[in-house]
């Protein structure tokens, strides 16, 4: 008999409202006996209908709720959630490389497909998602026609779900480098080894608004990866652009990227990035455009007063490199640094270091990755161009 989950008095009004989470805590009770991973129906406390969703009892997440009717998650129904979510992408004019799939802002919980050229880089993410792999499988292939499929299931929150990490090949013949075209500039990703599922895609649109602010300026990119905002500053016709990371593969990629487009004017730094500014400080050395986009300090509610510091720290160490009337750009990737956080770190960062800083524009992550209004945790990236005097 399926599960049936029954929410304790007054827990449903954020599931109503559209948030898809049903968190152990605000369970009454649980009828009804089947698999781990299975399919349950989630009630209010008085019985009425909410959704249905994949259940985990290893998961503080019970249920992701996906379906809102009386549908059936089968093979069809995957392909049909698939093709709408691609058509939303091609109607924005996505096409060479995107995020297709969104998992909870897709209404596909736990799913991400990220295509790059004719490859699809996917990850399963929750119990309920790794026990229909096969047929979703199936169903991309029917969708897209791709070339292959590359598994990047190697994160640590399927370890929460009781899963193991994974990545390999699961569909196709193919390499595992492949050429992608951003915004007019040919990328070599990593599907093996690159971050994330090979590249970081939620940037795309704001590596090209980087362009105006570094147009005939030096800039300075910091953690770097594998250069999105160094290629598009050389493209903007920045007077010199410098990539900085500690890591060197990564900046092989840069390098690697720079050539393929045939960019000059890059010149590769490896080092603590923390490191690296402070002693451009004491050098006297400044830049015109500086961008920050580390990666995640603040990977759970419990890091975020020391997340906040070290953003604040780097954030310090950025304004003083900046010359006066120069740009900073500053982003943040965790969803638990939120929008009013990060922009109060900003202002002690600006105080402390002693310069008058101006906002001049407020940014997210790319339109493939929408967030919902009802799910605060899918706004997560946050992109300030500040000025500072």
């Amino acid at each position: 008999m399926p599960y049936s989950v029954y929410l304790k008095k007054n827990e449903e009004k954020r599931i109503v409202a559209g948030h898809p989470w049903v968190y152990a805590n605000e369970v009454a009770r649980i009828e009804g006996k089947d698999k781990n991973g299975s399919l349950a129906t989630v009630y209010d406390y008085s019985g009425r209908y909410i959704g249905k969703g994949y259940i985990n009892h290893l998961s503080k997440i019970l249920v992701r709720i996906f379906i809102r009717d009386d549908s059936f998650p089968d093979y069809e129904y995957y392909c049909d959630a698939i093709r709408k979510a691609n058509l939303r992408r091609l109607a924005l004019g996505m096409g060479n490389a995107y995020r297709a799939v969104f998992a909870e802002s897709d209404n596909l919980p736990a799913l991400i497909v990220d295509k790059y050229a004719d490859i699809l880089c996917v990850q399963f993410l929750s119990l309920g998602i790794e026990n229909n792999k096969d047929i979703i499988i199936k169903a991309l292939i029917e969708v897209f026609s791709p070339k292959g499929i590359y598994e990047r299931s190697d994160v640590a929150v399927r370890e929460k779900e009781g899963l193991p990490q994974r990545k390999g090949k699961i569909w196709g013949d193919f390499d595992t480098k492949v050429e992608i075209v951003e915004n007019g500039l040919k990328m070599s990703v990593d599907l093996e080894n690159g971050q994330k599922t090979g590249y970081f895609l939620d940037q795309k649109e704001n590596r090209f608004a980087l362009r105006r602010y570094a147009k005939d300026r030096t800039t300075l990119d910091c953690f770097c990866n594998s250069g999105g905002f160094s290629l598009n500053a050389a493209a903007a016709g920045a007077k010199s652009v410098t990539a900085l990371d500690i890591s060197a593969q990564a900046l092989a990629d840069v390098r690697k990227n720079a050539e393929l487009n045939s960019f000059n004017n890059i010149t590769t730094v490896q080092g603590d990035v923390f490191e690296v500014l402070r002693q451009f400080k004491k050098e006297g050395r400044t830049f015109e455009t500086i961008v920050l986009d580390p990666p995640a300090f603040c990977k759970s509610a419990n890091d975020v007063k020391n997340a906040y510091k070290g953003y604040k720290d780097i954030n310090i160490l950025a304004m003083k490199l900046v010359e006066s009337g120069g740009y900073l750009i500053s982003s943040s990737c965790s969803h638990y640094m939120t929008f009013p956080l990060f922009q109060n770190m900003l202002r002690d960062a600006a105080r402390e270091s002693g310069k008058k800083v101006s906002i001049i524009e407020i940014r997210a992550q790319s339109p493939d990755h929408p967030s919902m209004l009802s799910a605060e945790e899918s706004l997560y990236l946050k992109f300030f161009v500040l000025q500072v005097m």
